[in-house]
């Protein structure tokens, strides 16, 4: 069961955390006094989806072309999309196949 009142408390920075990666700066440094669960959650998540996104730009172009940029970019975007449902809903939404890897390497967030 989750904790409504933690949810409830952290919902507006864990929705800022998902627009851009200066979404994600400003909800973390907001929570940083507070350290909303449900935030941090998001947090955690948004830090690894923007990695995910310049990754995306910058070596899979390079090394692959275009055509593969635009493929994993429709699946980032896909994957964003249940994130940001996730947590209008009030759930902790992992991100798929690397939703875990993110809440365990930016564990101290």
């Amino acid at each position: 069961m989750k904790n409504l009142t933690s949810v409830e408390e952290g919902k507006t920075l864990a929705i800022i955390s998902h627009f851009w990666f200066i979404g994600t700066v400003i909800a973390w440094v907001l929570n940083l006094k507070k350290q909303n669960d449900y935030t941090s959650f998001y947090v955690r998540q948004m830090l690894g989806w923007d990695l995910l996104a310049f990754l995306n730009g910058w070596l899979i172009y390079s090394f692959f072309g275009g055509f593969f940029k635009w493929i994993i970019g429709v699946i980032l975007i896909l994957f964003w999309i249940i994130s940001f449902i996730g947590c209008i809903s009030g759930d902790k939404k992992l991100i798929p196949v690397f939703g875990e890897h993110f809440q365990e390497w930016f564990k101290s967030l």
